[in-house]
């Protein structure tokens, strides 16, 4: 039933919650009962000044009785129905569900969107737990501090009579250690608190570095006038707390100000409008490889590229490097990654570019458009080994086919069964 046909329906189902009668509501709207009663059928369409003196004596906005429930709350309800995996007989009814109740509907939905982010919270967690560098630094270190506290324990509380040097000498290790765990702990759980209540807090030198980007909306206009260097931008930002991080940012402005360079911004604009995201034709017209053309677009402004994009890139032994997220793809913050993204395909086919539809399963199992190519990373000299790196731009797939290739995040939190790929169980049960 279309929303514009059930003003009637919404009518009747505001009156039962206000409690009023029929001949009551038209008595206060100037109407008779037997109208009122077509109206609350749907046997009579209602507009202009009636619907807003009805809609006053039944203290709503006239909007809330002609259009019913918002788009968005449709469309999330719709979202529950197809992740609850149970065939719902009355799916094409939603819209009626949600006009004529629009407080079960609300509640359907706040539940809905609680649970999903529940289930990113429990991914994020757990691909953390399990791949993080800096946490699993830290569990060993008080892990260890901690023996070394029961060793030295045992031997004054087990041991006789002892020589009040070797005595001094376990009663000030003791205290060192304790300090030592005190600390180790305190980091710990700065470390873990979300809250970020650590003044002196700090993540990896590529998470610092990636905040730093992300904080700029991965664009810079002083790089694209020629105003400023990339060595001009790193001072006093805040994000990059360690001179790891800056040297990490400081890579990445500088190959974006190449890049820049290269592509500038209007006449990339110009071709847009023409090829629209397509890189080779755009490889082609600047004369550039297509891992420059890649960054560039993945660089641009979503107002000009006229979409979200998203990138990834990794080196020889397969580890990202760089991480521009899209909504809806998740990338391990630490760990390997999916070995089935056309990044990998890539890097085993130098100078090949590859182009797949891929699926990534989880909750939302959204499909992307993805481009990948894989090149030397500077000019290798004779007699040496050239090092590849791996470029993949993410484009959310509008026009998707109907077999997109199935991909994941990471095995370990990846619910695809039967996986040829897999390297690892994955923590998720099937129902999750």
């Amino acid at each position: 039933m279309a929303r514009d046909t059930l003003t009637g329906s919404r009518i009747r189902e505001r009156r039962l919650i206000l409690g009023m009668r029929q001949a009551e509501l038209a008595r206060e709207a100037g109407i008779s009962a037997s109208y009122l009663n077509l109206i609350e059928h749907n046997r009579r369409r209602i507009g202009g000044k009636l619907l807003v003196g009805l809609a006053g004596v039944l203290g709503v906005e006239p909007s809330m009785l002609s259009e019913g429930a918002e788009a968005a709350l449709i469309s999330t309800l719709r979202e529950a129905a197809a992740d609850s995996g149970v065939p719902v007989a009355e799916l094409d009814r939603v819209d009626e569900f949600a006009g004529r109740f629009p407080g079960w509907a609300e509640v359907l939905a706040a539940g809905h969107r609680r649970i999903a982010s529940l289930e990113r919270t429990v991914e994020t967690l757990s691909d953390r737990l399990t791949h993080d560098p800096s946490l699993a630094a830290s569990v060993h270190e008080v892990l260890s501090t901690a023996a070394a506290i029961r060793s030295t324990a045992s031997i004054l509380a087990e041991t006789g009579e002892l020589e009040p040097e070797w005595r001094d000498r376990f009663h000030k290790n003791l205290n060192q250690d304790s300090l030592r765990l005190s600390e180790s702990s305190r980091e710990l759980v700065n470390f873990l608190d979300d809250g970020d209540t650590g003044a002196d807090r700090r993540g990896m030198p590529q998470e610092e570095a990636e905040a730093f980007l992300q904080d700029h909306g991965y664009h810079f206009p002083e790089l694209e006038e020629g105003t400023a260097e990339p060595a001009d931008l790193l001072a006093g930002a805040p994000a990059l707390a360690s001179e790891a991080s800056r040297s990490l940012a400081l890579t990445a402005l500088e190959k974006y100000a190449e890049d820049a360079r290269l592509m500038p911004l209007p006449e990339m604009e110009r071709q847009l409008a023409v090829h629209g995201l397509e890189p080779v034709e755009l490889s082609r017209h600047f004369g550039c490889p297509l891992p420059a053309v890649l960054r560039r677009l993945a660089a641009l402004p979503e107002a000009l590229a006229g979409q979200e994009t998203g990138l990834v890139i990794c080196d020889s032994s397969g580890a990202l490097v760089f991480r521009k997220p899209v909504t809806g793809f998740a990338m391990p913050r630490f760990g390997s990654s999916c070995p089935l993204w056309p990044l990998y395909t890539a890097l085993l086919r130098p100078y090949v570019p590859v182009r797949r539809s891929v699926m990534q399963q989880g909750r939302t199992a959204a499909v992307f458009d993805c481009m990948a190519v894989a090149g030397p990373q500077g000019v290798p000299d004779f007699g040496s080994d050239p090092l590849y790196r791996s470029v993949m731009l993410i484009l959310p797939g509008a026009d998707a086919p109907d077999d997109p290739q199935p991909v994941g995040s990471s095995c370990r939190v990846c619910p695809r069964r039967q996986c040829p790929a897999r390297r690892e169980p994955s923590i998720l049960k099937e129902e999750f």
